[in-house]
């Protein structure tokens, strides 16, 4: 089995129930009513906001279609199809019309510059780029490029030159696809990471950790048909997708929302029904906010169904769930942690009924075994002691693709080494203690130092920069540089965030420290050294004392 049959199994037993929405409150225009197959809501004064949905069938018929696309351009079992689209309804349908041809998905962030499209394209040895109006710049920017060796296709009105019009590929393919005798083994996926150099590594996933992860969020979360999905994060991350997976599993309802604001997160909860909402810490704290501040008043939503929230992707601070437990009392919460490596979420959680242990990342998922070990290798027992977290379980992934000596450093046989430094309690729940590589978590979204300290040095005045990770309330963690000036230049923090309008705006520094950067005989800057000096040693546990 596969989650491809999961797909059709809901299909064939729920054709006329819904199974995605879309909600975007930002969508002014009605556009979207030309586009096929789904039905478009238009705005009230009581949904101030443009609405799709699509059944069961219509997922899986829309699914079929592009698989047809893609195999009448060649396109089969081992080849390689790109993602790179916002949150939408398309996606899902994109992703499973993929997975039935036998190719493997590709998803990329969204936030991906040109060359790293590039970079990530000809790594993963992508066969085909399937792409959204808003990059339309970035991909035509190396379209010249990439297009020789690859297909480029565009889901979106207006279609470029340079690209196939997905809609007009799929309008005339037929409706249901010969089944493929695809296997739990078969190569189904490939997801990026990241390490401190901020190139990004493709993690090749087999079919048997896609099932696994909708098997682990079914077990945790208890879904049930008649539950609904509030997803607001990346579709292209696993974190998402994964806890998607869950409905999935069940044929229960997902709305997929494009907006982050308070009200609409609520508004939207509200109007859908929706019982399970899966949160950044960000937008947890923002809906608080509103709250204390008296902008939202919980009496103006219908908010009685939802019955569970959950958070992952950065630590989760014990001062917040307390604040959210105050106005949601009869909430359950989750929170999860896990890797692209491990299939995202859920390799360890915390645990509906351990609340009480918040601060915690949790103890091991389902189907899941964890150890901690020292330098050496050898298994952490003691409570308090601190080692390297290590996963075993059936979403590890494959291997990180081409790239043998990556693999060696992180799978050990069945074990795979996470590169987060966590130590136990007593009663065995693992809390996180570092990060052991560079990586800054801000908001959720991994930032590389080195990127930034590359991007910083082209400025003719600064000799020599650190970035490294602060605490931040909000966010979890925010970029500081440290810069050393040259002699017999000047240089200001105003100048500095001038020269750093040229950045994506999440890898902007959010403070900047004017100092002398520490390197060590070899020529390492002492990053440790500068987390000491700078408050950043304990960014964790600071994190989870914000009251």
């Amino acid at each position: 089995m596969t989650i491809v049959d999961l797909l059709e199994q809901n299909a064939q037993k729920y054709p006329g129930e819904i199974a995605l929405v879309e909600v975007n409150p930002a969508e002014k225009e009605t556009r979207r009513t030309t586009w096929r197959d789904f039905e478009l809501v238009e705005p009230t004064p009581h949904t101030p906001h443009y609405r799709r949905e699509i059944t069961w069938k219509v997922f899986d018929e829309k699914a079929n279609r592009f698989a047809n696309a893609l195999a009448a351009r060649g396109i089969g079992k081992g080849d390689k199809v790109a993602i790179l689209l916002m949150n939408c309804i398309e996606w899902l349908p994109i992703y499973f019309g993929i997975l039935k041809t036998g190719a493997l998905a590709v998803p990329l962030n969204f936030r991906y510059t040109p060359d790293e499209i590039r970079y990530c394209l000809d790594l993963a040895d992508v066969d085909v780029l399937v792409f959204g109006p808003e990059f339309i710049g970035r991909v035509e920017e190396i379209a010249d490029e990439i297009s020789r060796n690859r297909l480029l296709i565009y889901a979106g009105q207006g279609c470029p030159t340079f690209a196939d019009d997905y809609y007009e590929m799929t309008v005339e393919c037929a409706s249901d696809f010969p089944k493929l005798p695809l296997t739990e083994e078969d190569d189904a996926a490939i997801y990026f990471s990241s390490g401190t150099t901020g190139f990004p590594k493709a993690i090749l996933h087999a079919h048997r950790a896609l099932l696994h992860s909708c098997r682990v969020e079914q077990a945790h979360h208890g879904q049930t048909h008649e539950d609904v999905f509030l997803c607001i994060p990346p579709l292209y991350h696993t974190g998402a997708k994964m806890h998607w997976f869950g409905s999935l599993l069940v044929g229960s309802r997902a709305v997929i929302l494009k907006g982050t604001s308070p009200e609409t997160i609520l508004r939207t909860a509200s109007d859908e029904h929706c019982t399970i909402v899966w949160l950044l810490v960000p937008w947890a704290q923002d809906i608080l906010g509103a709250l204390d501040r008296g902008e939202l008043k919980l009496s103006d939503y219908k908010l009685d169904q939802w019955r569970l929230m959950h958070i992952g992707a950065q630590p989760v601070p014990q001062s917040l769930i307390r604040r959210w437990l105050a106005y949601f009392p009869h909430h359950q919460y989750d929170t999860n942690y896990g890797l692209s490596e491990s299939i995202g979420p859920g390799a360890v959680h915390l645990g509906v009924e351990n609340v009480r242990k918040v601060g915690a990342i949790g103890i091991a998922g389902y189907g899941w075994q964890t150890k901690i070990i020292d330098p050496d290798g050898k298994e952490i027992t003691k409570p308090g002691e601190v080692g390297e977290l290590c996963l075993r379980g059936p979403g590890v992934m494959k291997c990180y693709y081409k790239d043998p000596e990556a693999t060696a450093k992180t799978l050990h046989g069945d074990w795979l080494l996470t590169g987060d430094m966590a130590t136990t309690d007593e009663d065995g729940f693992i809390f996180l203690v570092d990060r052991k590589k560079d990586v800054i978590i801000t908001g959720g979204e991994n930032l590389y130092p080195v990127q930034i300290e590359d991007f910083l040095r082209r400025n003719n005045a600064i000799k020599d920069v650190a970035v490294i990770g602060l605490p931040d309330p909000r966010l979890g963690g925010i970029a500081a540089a440290i810069i050393e000036v040259k002699p017999d230049f000047t240089l200001t923090e105003e100048q500095v965030n001038d020269f750093c309008l040229d950045l994506p705006r999440y890898q902007r520094p959010r403070k900047i420290i004017f100092a002398d950067v520490p390197r060590n005989p070899t020529g390492k800057i002492e990053k440790p050294k500068l987390r000491k000096i700078y408050g950043a040693d304990h960014l964790v546990a600071m994190q989870n004392e914000i009251k």
